[in-house]
């Protein structure tokens, strides 16, 4: 299995896209990254996202969450679109959150794969 880029939603619209989301494609897991510091520790955006998470399962119920390390994602996902060159810092509107969220994605998949 491979993971894809799907699409970025805001903080403000995701209740409503993960309800319709997960009625539509009968969802039944959420993988949700996590963004811990370098040291491993919760920071204050790790902290934010711990919040908003605990308000959706509560919005939710019948969904597992699943909380995972997004450590470094998108610093590889900028480095995966440099090409060899330098880029300037890359914004909100550019690929880099799908392919981060994809390369995360990846990561929970792969560490599920039985051999």
């Amino acid at each position: 299995m491979i993971a894809c880029p799907f699409e970025v939603v805001s903080s403000t619209d995701l209740s409503d896209y993960l309800g319709k989301l997960i009625r539509e494609e009968d969802v039944s897991e959420v993988v949700v990254g996590v963004p811990r510091t370098l040291g491993g520790d919760l920071g204050f955006q790790a902290r934010r996202v711990l919040d908003r998470l605990d308000a959706l399962k509560g919005e939710l119920p019948g969904v597992r969450f699943v909380e995972w390390d997004e450590r470094l994602t998108t610093r590889m996902a900028v480095a995966g679109l440099r090409d060899g060159k330098r880029t300037k810092r890359v914004g909100r509107a550019d690929p880099v959150d799908h392919l981060a969220a994809a390369r995360m994605l990846q990561e929970y998949l792969e560490s599920r794969r039985t051999f």
